[in-house]
């Protein structure tokens, strides 16, 4: 069916995502967005069962077959998800779901681009760490402290890196801002690799690491912001350094 044969339409409210003109870019495209329409304006509301394959394709002036690419991209994309047996649904639309692909990026990310990334992060660390430090529960700091003390318990790199990730994960969480958390833990784990290269490469990396993990730790018990900011930027700047000296080198 045409594209543009969606009917009538001057009576529709603007909100009707089959009344939304014709965008550029491919049918598929066109069919993603006015998925995610309907889901913004609450037509689809988390968790809830999309039409079917066939009634949803006619109701937005599709093709079966481009309906089915739309809903394939949003499912990789963690918007959509398919059950069993049962059909096509929105997901609770978390945070951490849907930055996934965030990571992926993250991950492939090589030279320049991985020290760019060490850059955002630097940022976002050192935001979450302070307000971690004015939010941070007794329960929260005794999973920060149990991470640290791990750390300072051995010298076997896996086990030392390990906990690091875990050490900042909990900051992230003690924040209280899912949305950075997430974006944070694709960053930290991505990033994993250039803290092992510097583990490895630079002679006293991990006894550095301890020290400014211990001043991270101090800030957020004694739930000081500023210090706290400026710990986690340090740290993070560490590795950021390292690096741009390893690229210019």
């Amino acid at each position: 069916m045409d594209e543009s044969a969606t009917g009538d339409t001057a009576a529709e409210p603007v909100t009707d995502p089959a009344a939304i003109p014709p965008q550029k870019g491919t049918v598929t495209q066109r069919g993603i967005e006015r998925i995610k329409a309907m889901i913004a304006e609450g037509r689809l509301e988390p968790g809830q069962r999309l039409p079917t394959e066939r009634d949803l394709a006619a109701q937005l002036g599709m093709s079966r077959s481009s309906m089915r690419e739309a809903i394939r991209a949003l499912t990789v994309l963690g918007v959509l998800e398919a059950r069993h047996g049962s059909g096509i649904y929105v997901t609770q639309l978390e945070a951490g779901d849907l930055l996934e692909t965030f990571g992926v990026v993250a991950d492939l990310s090589r030279g320049p681009r991985l020290v760019e990334l060490l850059e955002v992060r630097r940022v976002l660390e050192s935001t979450a760490t302070a307000l971690a430090a004015a939010r941070i529960t007794p329960e929260q700091l005794a999973e920060v402290e149990k991470h640290l003390a791990a750390m300072n318990a051995t010298d076997d790199p896996e086990v030392i890196l390990a906990h690091d990730l875990a050490f900042h994960r909990e900051i992230a969480l003690a924040a209280g801002n899912d949305t950075m958390a997430a974006i944070l833990d694709g960053l930290s784990s991505r990033t994993f690799r250039a803290r092992v290269w510097r583990g490895y490469q630079e002679e006293g990396a991990f006894a550095r690491t301890r020290r400014e993990h211990a001043a991270i730790h101090r800030a957020l018990a004694d739930h000081d912001p500023e210090a706290a900011r400026a710990a986690a930027a340090a740290h993070v700047g560490e590795v950021e350094q390292w690096l741009r000296g390893q690229l210019e080198g």
